[in-house]
């Protein structure tokens, strides 16, 4: 695969290396593009409320780059035969809701035939070159923020197995229909060092990216990980989503885990869908990043810092 991204070209800032949330692309000196596509099968039974969080998920990435979202397109995959049209035309009309709120005019789309409905945007943003904010920038005494709470990947499933609480599942597509948007802008107004979205990967995962695109090491504390209600007794009835095992199968060899259980850690392998920002920050701005966002009602809790690269790329105590 790695053939495919040889073709030099001196436009692109951000690329495939280092996993980061979204191509990059310098069209002057001041004003460059950022591309990303993201789809998703439905999370929730309302069609609406499907809609509005795979566009909230898709329009993420470009935030978590620091960028402006202005154009998006609509992707739908989706078997004609078994699905009404009017459920199509919530989807759409979720999705195209989230757009007008996050100020992205919708240019146009395509549709597949597919077994299974999915749906989702392929967007395009703006930033100034200088303003881009990569995963693999995060410097020695940073102090790690997360702006978003976990847990969507186990309720979901608690959700297809009809086992989840009705409050649980309000709080969390409340989560996952948020925007990002103020997180980014307050991110940027406070000249953030790093950033990434935490979506499929899991809060491990996406840190670990961070830690190693960096060449650094992550120190998370356990006990500042926000959580969702409801997703503790989700764990103790089995209710885990296939993708949390595969995230720890793959992640787990780059991490060392101090006095921590293995459902203490089944969280923050959660692969999550809309999930919040986590931010790398030095030190004075990250204390002016939590004011700005205690300040504006922006959800933003502390969990760690980072340190020189060790064996590991991340330590969880």
């Amino acid at each position: 695969m790695s053939g495919l991204f040889e073709i030099p070209d001196p436009n692109l800032i951000v690329g495939p290396e280092t996993c980061d949330d979204a191509g990059v692309y310098a069209i002057s000196e001041d004003c460059a593009l950022v591309e990303t596509t993201d789809i998703i099968t439905p999370l929730v039974d309302d069609p609406y409320l499907f809609g509005s969080i795979a566009a909230a998920n898709a329009l993420s990435d470009v935030y978590a780059m620091g960028g402006r979202p202005v154009t998006a397109m609509n992707l739908v995959f989706c078997p004609l035969c078994k699905v009404p049209m009017e459920s199509l035309r919530q989807i759409m009309a979720g999705g195209a809701a989230k757009m007008r709120e996050a100020g992205v005019c919708l240019v146009g789309g395509h549709s597949i035939e597919d077994e299974e409905i999915k749906y989702g945007l392929a967007v395009t943003g703006l930033i100034h070159p200088q303003q881009v904010v990569r995963n693999s920038t995060a410097k020695p005494g940073d102090r790690l923020i997360l702006t978003k709470p976990l847990g969507t990947g186990i309720i979901s499933t608690g959700i297809k197995a009809q086992m989840a609480d009705e409050s649980v599942v309000s709080e969390a597509c409340r989560w996952m229909t948020m925007l990002n948007a103020l997180a980014a802008k307050l991110m940027l107004e406070s000249s953030a060092h790093a950033c990434t979205d935490i979506t499929g990967f899991g809060l491990i995962g996406h840190a670990t990216e961070m830690a190693r695109g960096a060449g650094l090491t992550f120190v998370i504390e356990r006990s500042s990980i926000p959580v969702m209600a409801g997703v503790a007794e989700l764990i103790d009835k089995g209710l885990i989503p296939g993708g949390l095992y595969r995230n720890r199968d793959h992640y787990a060899p780059m991490i060392k885990a101090i006095s921590q259980t293995e459902d203490d850690l089944l969280p923050l392998y959660d692969p999550q869908t809309s999930g919040g920002l986590l931010i790398a920050l030095a030190d004075g701005d990250a204390t002016a990043f939590l004011q700005r966002a205690a300040e504006s009602g922006c959800f933003a809790v502390e969990i760690g810092q980072v340190v020189p690269q060790e064996a590991y790329a991340l330590l969880i105590r």
